[in-house]
């Protein structure tokens, strides 16, 4: 079992910056590839980026790429998303999820823990 508790989400103005971030617990970290996703009101869970197992490998959405970063931290058992340039079309609820294995996967479910989720408002 592994849980996941995000943090970091908030209102922000547009061209503004936030840095989410989920702190996990339970089996071993690096067994996991992790994921971030987004749901907006009336719209289907998506994909935002993810990150292989031991951190080597990572990849993006094309709405998000070149303005956000995944990482993760072994020793604080902690994956980051950082997210510069925000604009209004960012606002969601932020998710992180994991998934037992290496790749990085885009289909939420394929994933196997998720947190409980995070606010971000980006106004225009």
């Amino acid at each position: 079992q592994v849980q996941l508790v995000e943090s970091g989400g908030g209102l922000v103005q547009a061209g503004g910056s936030l840095r989410l971030s989920c702190a996990t617990s339970g089996r071993t970290f690096s067994s996991y590839a992790m994921g971030w996703f987004r749901q907006a009101p009336g719209k289907e869970r998506e994909f935002v980026a993810g990150i292989s197992w031991r951190g080597g490998n990572t990849y993006y959405a094309d709405s998000v790429k070149g303005r956000f970063t995944i990482s993760r931290d072994s020793a604080k058992n902690t994956v980051y998303l950082q997210m510069n340039s925000l604009k209004p079309e960012d606002t969601a609820v932020y998710y992180c999820a994991a998934r037992s294995g290496s790749a990085i996967i885009i289909t939420p479910i394929r994933y196997d823990y998720w947190g409980q989720g995070t606010q971000v408002t980006v106004s225009s």
